[in-house]
C-alpha cells in the first residue's frame, strides 16, 4: 500500500514550484518514549490526504479534521500504553506533530505567518487566532461541558495543543463563542484550528523571499 508520503509526491512531482520557488515543505518525525512511540509525516503543501492510526478513535477523528480543512497531507501511527489511559499517547501524539510543522516550517521564509478563523458547527462556535512567532504561547478558552466524549477524556483537548504549540513554537488563542454539545465544540476548535494554520503557512508572493518579521528572524 502507497504511503501518504507517495502519495503526496507524486500528486505533487509534476506541480509546478509556487512563485516564490521555495522547496516543497515536508518533515518526517519519529519521537519514542518509554510510554510511546510516534510517528508523524506531514506534506504543508498537500491536498488534505489522512491516514491516523493513533489507537484513540476521537483523536483519530480530530487528525482527519486538521488535514482535511488545513489542505496538509498527513499520517500519524502511533503506539502507547493506553491500557493505562490515552494520556500519554494524546500528549506525545501533539509533541510530534508540533516538532514535524516546526520541521517543516524551517526558517518560516515566505509564510503569511498569521491566520485567524471562526468555526461554526451547528449551534458550537470557535474562533482560533495563531502566530508562528517562535514564541510557544497558549491561551484556551474552551468550556467543554462533559468529561467524555465516547471513550475520550475531554481535559486531553487542551493538553493535545499544549503540546502542538510548545513544540511548533507557534501563539495559539482558542476561543469558544457558543456551544453546549461537546462533540461540537472540540470538532470546531480542531476546524478552526485547521483554517487559521492553513492560512498561516500559505506563501506569501510579496514577502516570499523574506521573513515575515521587521527583526529579520523568527
Amino acid at each position: 500500500m502507497e504511503t501518504i508520503a507517495q502519495e503526496s509526491a507524486m500528486q505533487t512531482q509534476d506541480r509546478p514550484l509556487s512563485p516564490t520557488s521555495l522547496p516543497l515543505r515536508r518533515a518526517q518525525v519519529s519521537r519514542k518514549t518509554g510510554e510511546t512511540h510516534v510517528q508523524v509525516s506531514l506534506n504543508l503543501d498537500g491536498t488534505g490526504l489522512c491516514r491516523a492510526q493513533t489507537g484513540i478513535p476521537f483523536l483519530d477523528h480530530m487528525l482527519h479534521q486538521i488535514a482535511s480543512h488545513g489542505l496538509i497531507d498527513l499520517e500519524v501511527e502511533a503506539e502507547g500504553d493506553t491500557h493505562i489511559d490515552d494520556h500519554h499517547t494524546n500528549e506525545d501524539v501533539g509533541i510530534t506533530l508540533g516538532m514535524a510543522l516546526h520541521e517543516a516550517l524551517g526558517n518560516r521564509q515566505g509564510i503569511t505567518r498569521f491566520g485567524h478563523f471562526l468555526a461554526p458547527l451547528d449551534e458550537a462556535l470557535v474562533q482560533v487566532a495563531l502566530d508562528f512567532s517562535g514564541r510557544p504561547h497558549l491561551s484556551y478558552g474552551l468550556e467543554i461541558p462533559t468529561q467524555r466524549v465516547g471513550q475520550y477524556d475531554t481535559q486531553l483537548v487542551r493538553e493535545f495543543f499544549v503540546a502542538v504549540v510548545n513544540h511548533s513554537q507557534m501563539t495559539l488563542h482558542l476561543r469558544q463563542l457558543d456551544g453546549i454539545n461537546s462533540h461540537h465544540i472540540i470538532e470546531a476548535s480542531f476546524k478552526a484550528f485547521a483554517r487559521a494554520l492553513r492560512m498561516a503557512v500559505e506563501v506569501d508572493p510579496r514577502r516570499s523571499q523574506r521573513i515575515p518579521s521587521s527583526k529579520g528572524v523568527l
